[in-house]
């Protein structure tokens, strides 16, 4: 046993002095929805100190002062941004290296948070409220097919698809245009809950400028290269897919769609929050028959004039549906209404 004890002592000692340091990141990919639109609140370039560009909410655990991620998670936000979190879950690790640690400096593990806040108009310190379809163009289908999918990014996918892969990609078991055809919905089958497949494909084809920044070799084979959505640091826009597309699944079983929404509001309100986050048209009649049956929502006898027009009925979420049913969530189709 001394013996053994004594082999893993040195090959600790080892690989601390050949490995970089490990650092744990808190990310935060907070989303309010106003004015018809999705939005998520950035730390202005350079407050983080590392660049030009905008950055999610972040910081450092630490063991000692936080007692859960989470709890570190808050801290921070409230810290950068003098926000108060409400809902939040944890997404996913996030440990590439290359896209974010710095040369010479700590291996940084990201764990990333998404989180959802009613409002999203105040003045905050350090920080802004920006649009979401303005790191992802290509998501918001409201207007139809976006014109930068037709224009920028399917032929340059298709001419990195026809290319022979270098020989030290991975194997996988679809080839390239096969997952072009999945992931972009190239037969007609657009999958609005594949960001993060779409935005990695991007990545991977060298076509965002974050590629170009990680100094992937895919990158360098692309010249007069439009800025395809507004980038950001480090790999927080991989984070902000992510929570995208968790956020659009989650539509279909959880009523997490009133975290974002006033106590009180119209059928409207609640559909155009929903078309903002899903990226699609709803068909007017057939959603409220959806939301009306599912029993998501109950009168509050009260009604809005802010409509323009006749008084709407105003509503609240029935919170007795979370015992009734295991998924209480909007099962919705694109249409249009």
């Amino acid at each position: 046993m001394g013996e053994a004890r004594r082999k893993a002592a040195n090959l600790a000692a080892e690989m601390e002095t050949t490995d970089p340091k490990i650092e744990l990141g808190l990310n935060a990919a907070i989303v309010t929805v106003r004015e018809q639109q999705p939005y998520i609140l950035v730390v202005r370039p350079g407050a983080t100190g590392s660049g030009a560009f905008d950055a999610l909410p972040y910081g450092t655990f630490s063991p000692r002062a936080h007692r859960t991620l989470e709890i570190g998670l808050r801290e921070w936000v409230k810290r950068q941004t003098g926000l108060e979190l409400g809902y939040v879950e944890q997404l996913y690790t996030f440990g590439d290296r290359g896209r974010h640690s710095e040369p010479g400096g700590a291996h940084t593990l990201s764990v990333g948070y998404l989180a959802l806040t009613r409002g999203g108009g105040e003045e905050l310190s350090g920080s802004l409220w920006s649009p979401w379809y303005a790191y992802f163009p290509w998501e918001d289908w409201r207007s139809g097919k976006p014109e930068i999918l037709t224009r920028e990014i399917e032929p340059r996918l298709k001419e990195w698809a026809g290319r022979t892969p270098p020989p030290d990609e991975p194997a996988r078991p679809l080839r390239r245009a096969e997952r072009l055809r999945i992931g972009f919905g190239l037969d007609g089958a657009w999958d609005e809950e594949k960001v993060l497949e779409r935005y990695e494909l991007l990545y991977e084809a060298g076509l965002v400028t974050e590629a170009s920044r990680d100094g992937r070799p895919a990158a360098e084979q692309w010249s007069n290269l439009p800025e395809l959505g507004r980038p950001m640091e480090f790999d927080h826009r991989r984070i902000l897919a992510t929570a995208l597309g968790r956020l659009r699944g989650k539509l279909k079983y959880r009523p997490v769609v009133f975290e974002l929404l006033p106590p009180e509001f119209t059928l409207y309100d609640l559909q155009q929050t929903v078309e903002a986050i899903s990226g699609t048209l709803l068909h007017k009649q057939n959603f409220r028959r959806l939301v009306e049956k599912g029993g998501l929502v109950e009168a509050t006898g009260n009604v809005s004039t802010e409509t323009g027009g006749r008084p709407a009925r105003l509503y609240r979420f029935r919170r007795e549906v979370v015992l009734e049913r295991p998924a209480p969530g909007l099962r919705v189709k694109a249409g249009r209404g």
